[in-house]
């Protein structure tokens, strides 16, 4: 049985401003939260950690294979009418932020769709919520403010206009990050040999952004 609200994500409106984007509250079943929740990876650092570098219960392998699979896959196809098969998936995972995550940045262009899922039940702090913003520099000036909660999904298309952050905020905020890429960005983000050992070192020891 599916972890996802597919029916959800099908009645999503597509936003054209300032980029191609959906936002589905809820798409992760709230009868399935608690187990991926369990099954989360124990991250105890803030940042952006690659999936194969973590260890997890089977309920999040489970999510991880159907987030990965053909189906949603061509479900993202037709919602945002732009062919993905040449691009293969990467998927980070975060458990905390710090006060100096969330500036204003738009992702590099060797990503096309990026997938954002939020795993906390709650959400009481003013910051830690993203946005859409208007411009580079201001914030305050925002399309939509995502509630980082309850298996909520973001995704959009990345275009020149695709900047997004969000206000400081500290403590456990649990959220997945799928993206669709051109496949150099991977070979390029691939450590080897002695690298691959420090590399993992590292990101275990302070995390990434």
């Amino acid at each position: 049985m599916s972890m996802l609200d597919l029916a959800k994500f099908e009645a999503a409106i597509l936003q054209r401003e300032p980029c191609d984007y959906i936002v589905v509250p809820h798409f992760v079943k709230a009868a399935a939260l608690d187990a991926i929740n369990a099954d989360y990876p124990d991250i105890v650092n803030a940042g952006n950690f690659p999936v194969e570098d973590l260890s997890y219960g089977p309920k999040f392998g489970a999510l991880i294979e159907e987030l990965t699979g053909p189906e949603l896959r061509a479900r993202f196809e037709q919602k945002f009418g732009f062919d993905l098969t040449s691009y293969p998936t990467q998927v980070t995972i975060r458990k905390f932020v710090s006060a100096l995550d969330g500036n204003i940045h738009n992702d590099s262009r060797t990503k096309k769709i990026t997938v954002l899922i939020y795993f906390n039940h709650e959400w009481h702090q003013p910051g830690g919520q993203l946005r859409i913003t208007r411009s580079e520099t201001d914030l305050d000036d925002y399309f939509v403010e995502i509630p980082p909660v309850q298996g909520t999904l973001l995704a959009f298309r990345r275009n020149e206009r695709s900047f997004h952050g969000f206000p400081p905020a500290q403590g456990e905020r649990r959220s997945l990050q799928m993206y669709w890429v051109e496949p150099k960005r991977l070979r390029r983000n691939k450590p080897t040999g002695m690298k691959k050992t420090l590399h993992k070192l590292f990101r275990k020891a302070i995390g990434t952004r």
